[in-house]
């Protein structure tokens, strides 16, 4: 999501002569886009602005900005604590950016923390989306209605907001133009997509088969899902659905529905299996990724035994795994903490097991020849990247031209987070 809206505030200070520069030395205004959804957020974001002074402590200081979820839950604080920032600006304020920029003076500070969500697509829906990136990203649906107890969304995106249909696809094709090869479309809660025209209810299947029709697209996919919302038209999307990618970031937080009720997840261990059952009888080659928290207050060993066996069970391809870390506001904000040790052991376990589900199936891919979407050339590197259906990052010998097409890589070697490989040749397509 951030990844987006910051291209987005880019596509927007565009329009009052601002260009974006990797040279500090020439920068005027100097944005962070922040996210505060895990334990210290805000400390890194005052580190950060401590590195931004260094930087121009003997230069001439740019507009300091901070936006994102970190300015929307601090706002005014951040100002007072911090005086080097000049503008704290929330996610749902971001149409609001070029004015403040030009109406800025260093004697007047500004805070905009407003949630002004339809205000603000409806600003950006008049924008042109410049990103042409390989694969690139489109937010269709932002907040969340859930309110897990342990979650700060509600509090820094606001409630559940769909964007018009025919507003997405229009920024879908405006992506195509660019060259944009795989869509994923992006959200809070985003298969709680719903958006209602003319008496018909458009949901995420809607978006996901109406892009399935373009031909100069090839990879679609979403993120970031809610058991909850797992309806029956997404998951038969994947029997019909031909660039439907077979890989699903579903998070499930624990194994223990004990701990889910105390989280306020809505959904339940066996709903979940459900879920996953549905899908790998559609199709087994789908695998899943999953979000954990570990050490939940109120969480035993029985608890956690039950999330190791779940993931023993569904052998997850990449997951997230953190020890609960209290988010101000939330309910879960003043529960009694686990010990720390007995958390920290916790999650080694927990990261032991999925790093080893991840390796094995990283393995799986060795001395064979699997399909490659190629993203870029790495800076650092005379390679080529790119990623394979399961989103892993596939590193190879290549010539650029094959950038933006799909193309048979065969994989010598891995590790837990990478393969290598060689280009197979004469066996491409364009995509």
């Amino acid at each position: 999501m951030n990844v987006y809206d910051s291209n987005r505030i880019f596509d927007s200070v565009k329009k009052i002569g601002f260009i974006k520069t990797d040279k500090h030395d020439d920068a005027n205004c100097y944005i962070l886009n922040t996210c505060h959804i895990r334990d210290k957020a805000k400390e890194k974001v005052y580190h950060e602005v401590g590195r931004v002074k260094k930087l121009y402590k003997k230069k001439n200081k740019p507009i300091m900005i901070v936006a994102g979820c970190v300015a929307q839950a601090e706002n005014q604080e951040m100002l007072k604590r911090e005086p080097y920032i000049d503008i704290v600006i929330g996610p749902q304020s971001y149409h609001k950016i070029n004015q403040l920029i030009k109406n800025f003076t260093e004697k007047k500070k500004k805070e905009e923390t407003d949630f002004d969500t339809i205000e603000k697509f409806e600003y950006f829906d008049k924008i042109k989306n410049s990103s042409s990136k390989i694969s690139s990203f489109l937010t269709i649906q932002e907040g969340c209605d859930k309110f897990c107890h342990f979650c700060v969304v509600p509090f820094t995106r606001g409630p559940e907001y769909s964007r018009p249909f025919r507003k997405i696809m229009s920024e879908a094709e405006e992506l195509i133009k660019n060259g944009v090869k795989e869509i994923t479309l992006v959200g809070q809660n985003v298969n709680a997509y719903s958006y209602e025209e003319n008496s018909k209810v458009y949901k995420i299947s809607d978006l996901l088969n109406e892009l399935e029709k373009y031909s100069e697209l090839d990879r679609i996919r979403y993120t970031t899902s809610h058991p909850r919302d797992m309806t029956d038209d997404l998951i038969d999307c994947y029997s019909t659905n031909k660039k439907l990618m077979p890989f699903i970031h579903l998070p499930i937080q624990s194994g223990s529905n004990k701990i889910l009720k105390l989280m306020n997840r809505k959904h339940t261990v066996e709903e979940y299996l459900n879920i996953y059952e549905k899908l790998k009888k559609i199709d087994s080659k789908i695998e899943f990724s999953s979000d954990f928290i570990i050490s939940y207050p109120g969480e035993t060993d029985k608890d956690f035994e039950d999330t190791i066996n779940l993931i023993k069970k569904i052998k997850f391809i990449n997951s997230y795994s953190f020890i609960f870390s209290p988010r101000p506001g939330t309910k879960a904000a003043d529960l009694k903490l686990i010990d720390n040790e007995i958390s920290k052991d916790r999650l080694i376990k927990v990261q032991k097991i999925l790093f080893s589900h991840q390796l094995e199936m990283n393995k799986s891919f060795e001395n064979k020849s699997i399909d490659i979407l190629v993203e870029n050339k790495m800076k650092e590197q005379n390679k080529l990247f790119g990623r394979n259906m399961y989103l892993n990052s596939v590193i190879f010998e290549g010539d650029e031209k094959n950038i933006g097409k799909i193309i048979k890589v065969k994989i010598a070697n891995c590790n837990q987070n990478s393969l290598f490989g060689e280009v197979v040749n004469n066996n491409m397509r364009a995509a």
